[in-house]
């Protein structure tokens, strides 16, 4: 499974071109919060120019895990990475 992710400080967010570039290609929306970060239009935009693609504040990466992982995107001052969820107590 391919998923999205920003790697810099700041937070997820499309450039105004990929905004549009999504919605062109299909995408539902062009609000950056309610894209699913698995949308295969997303995914391919962000494979093919992320640089372009990426917001001001963001750099945004593709990670791949194992299908039947479950997953979720850890977020710290907007830097992002993908794990895997377990039971936790505190």
């Amino acid at each position: 499974m391919k998923i999205v992710i920003n790697k810099c400080w700041g937070g997820f967010n499309l450039s105004t071109a990929g905004e549009a570039e999504f919605l062109r290609r299909g995408g539902a929306t062009a609000d950056s919060w309610e894209i699913e970060r698995t949308d295969p239009i997303l995914v391919e935009m962000v494979e093919e120019d992320s640089s372009l693609y990426s917001g001001d504040s963001a750099r945004l990466s593709v990670v791949e895990i194992p299908d039947g992982v479950e997953w979720y995107i850890h977020d710290y001052d907007g830097q992002e990475h993908v794990a895997e969820k377990h039971r936790t107590w505190a």
